[in-house]
């Protein structure tokens, strides 16, 4: 994903009774396809509406999805996905999703300036019964963290491309979100990006074991070649994926995997098919 987001905030003193009064379910076992729970980051369908990502995400083989803030609700309407959309437009992304058996599980990448935001993102999070939200705002780790422990909602900090010649981008770099995050709840960790590593010139397996037992969720795509390169199907470039796999086998996590295919973007169905049998090919 390119862009992070900021939307319109619930009132704080909303988001609180949202926090103390709902909490999230965990993602249903039987959800799971051989092993794994996967299904698609809605910003690969990002050229159509989110009801239209989540019959496209079913279509392509998985059962979640991991929305994004600015998307367009579905085809007519001018409301968008986020945690400032109204009650009755979340109300009908909800539906949408039971109708087409598939469970929202995610929302991100979304940042937050303080204290209020992160609260109001956890709130829009507990009422969606989400997993987890993803977000690159480590600034606001005890903010998170607090949320976290509250909601019982995991928080997955996410990583784009990035390099020592600009310090002042530093998630890009596994060691810094791991000073982040090992002496925070276990409900706070990161978004493996397997590709936007590579971005950074990064080993994928290395990193994810770097940051072992603090893997959230996984944005999983493969990509040409190291650095700025086109995204590929998983097997076909040069993200080790069928070993990223195995890592997080042995690391027994049991997040999401996001497919994030970027790339084919009007009709990116059988690349997101071709990513998500993969996945179940390397079963647990």
């Amino acid at each position: 994903m390119k862009t992070i987001q900021k939307l319109c905030l619930l009132p704080f003193s909303l988001a609180v009774a949202f926090a103390a009064n709902l909490r999230a379910d965990p993602i249903p076992e039987n959800l799971k396809q051989n092993g794994w729970f996967v299904g698609c980051q809605a910003y690969t369908f990002n050229r159509f509406t989110a009801f239209e990502a989540i019959a496209k995400t079913k279509e392509a083989g998985g059962n979640m999805i991991e929305f994004y803030p600015g998307q367009t609700l579905k085809p007519g309407s001018e409301e968008k996905v986020g945690h400032g959309m109204s009650e009755g437009s979340m109300a009908e992304l909800k539906a949408e999703c039971e109708r087409q058996g598939v469970r929202p599980v995610n929302y991100g990448v979304v940042g937050a300036n303080n204290p209020e935001e992160v609260n109001a993102i956890m709130a829009f999070a507990t009422k969606m019964g989400l997993y987890s939200v993803c977000t690159e705002s480590t600034e606001q780790i005890a903010a998170w963290e607090a949320a976290a422990k509250e909601t019982d909602i995991k928080v997955a900090f996410h990583e784009h491309g990035g390099s020592m010649s600009n310090p002042k981008y530093k998630v890009w770099n596994p060691l810094y979100i791991l000073g982040v995050v090992e002496s925070r709840d276990h409900r706070v960790g990161a978004c493996a990006d397997l590709g936007h590593w590579c971005t950074s010139n990064l080993v994928p397996v290395e990193c994810l074991r770097i940051l072992s037992g603090r893997i959230i969720s996984v944005h999983l795509k493969d990509k040409a070649a190291n650095g700025n390169a086109p995204v590929v199907v998983a097997g076909t470039g040069v993200v080790d994926v069928a070993a990223c796999l195995e890592e997080l086998k042995k690391q027994n996590f049991n997040g999401h995997i996001s497919i994030e295919h970027e790339a084919d973007w009007d009709d990116s169905v059988p690349q997101v098919t071709a990513n998500i049998d993969f996945i179940k090919a390397h079963g647990k």
